[in-house]
């Protein structure tokens, strides 16, 4: 899938994510937060006026969401976000019927405001396939950040990596041995094993 069709994704097959931001102690608070609507390269969602967390959005301009479905495929995604066109209130509303029932009178809605994420790197995780496939995204100017298990040239071509790999996603046909990204899950039991310490992390 592309950009456009993973936050189409975010917003219609799994819709209600946890958002994460810094509270004023320092540490990271999550919420549940609806998508409310999702276009070629923005996500949008709303909140009230009042809440901490409108005041952690206009002064950190930046989220981490994660969520997932009941097909076991999630998307996690960090970004940059702004407030967004004011008229989009008024789509929210349309779109997700649900609201009017929270904010049944006009006059209430104006404690909302929407705000949109339009930069940043996303992950696609899809545990519901054997093996397990997993994908990166990028929104806006953002660049791709590249990270995971890698085997470096010093690999000795032992096969203990594959041994211990749960998804067997480890090509040892070659030398050095080469990680298929899109199935690995990030265990690091490669990593552990390698007894020359080829594997390597890179990124976060």
């Amino acid at each position: 899938m592309n950009t456009k069709e993973y936050l189409q994704f975010l917003q219609k097959d799994i819709h209600s994510t946890a958002m994460a931001t810094i509270g004023s102690d320092g540490h990271p608070q999550a919420r549940i937060i609806d998508i409310m609507l999702a276009d070629d390269t923005c996500l949008y969602f709303i909140t009230a006026k009042g809440k901490e967390f409108y005041r952690q959005l206009t002064e950190q301009k930046y989220i981490a969401l994660t969520g997932m479905n009941q097909k076991k495929q999630a998307i996690s995604l960090r970004g940059r976000i702004r407030s967004a066109d004011p008229s989009l209130l008024e789509k929210v509303f349309e779109e997700n019927s649900y609201m009017k029932d929270i904010y049944p009178q006009q006059e209430s809605r104006s404690a909302l405001e929407v705000f949109c994420i339009y930069e940043g790197q996303g992950e696609f995780f899809d545990l519901s396939c054997t093996p397990i496939f997993r994908d990166t995204f990028v929104l806006g100017n953002a660049q791709a950040q590249k990270s995971g298990y890698f085997v470096q040239a010093t690999c000795i071509g032992c096969k203990l990596c594959y041994s211990v790999c749960p998804q067997k996603c480890i090509d040892i046909a070659e030398k050095p041995a080469v990680i298929q990204q899109e199935h690995c899950l990030h265990c690091g039991r490669c990593e552990e094993i390698c007894p020359v310490h080829a594997v390597q992390r890179i990124g976060g």
